[in-house]
């Protein structure tokens, strides 16, 4: 049984989630959550970038629908705080070890 995770959107919602760490085509990690109720995909919290990430690192989407996902992940242990950034488009992409 996976743990359950309590999440509140940047709406007030409140989702109670697992999470599951994936892989992108390009072998670099992917955090997945999920609606622990059915199991449909909530979200998916990385993206996937060009640059190259070390061994454990993931890059965080925390903007736009995924707003808030960081400090999420941070606060439930599932990745330490971004050690450094990337730029892209308009967004700075944290880069952060996963735990």
């Amino acid at each position: 049984m996976p743990t359950i995770f309590s999440f509140v959107s940047q709406f007030g919602e409140r989702y109670l989630l697992f999470i599951r760490t994936e892989t992108y085509n390009d072998g670099k990690i992917r955090i997945q959550l999920y609606d622990s109720k059915d199991g449909t995909p909530y979200a998916t919290a990385t993206s996937s970038i060009k640059e190259n990430l070390e061994q454990g690192e993931v890059a965080i989407k925390d903007w736009s629908e995924n707003q808030g996902i960081l400090d999420f992940l941070v606060q439930n242990k599932i990745v330490k705080e971004p050690h450094r950034f990337v730029e892209s488009g308009y967004v700075k992409i944290p880069i952060c070890e996963l735990i």
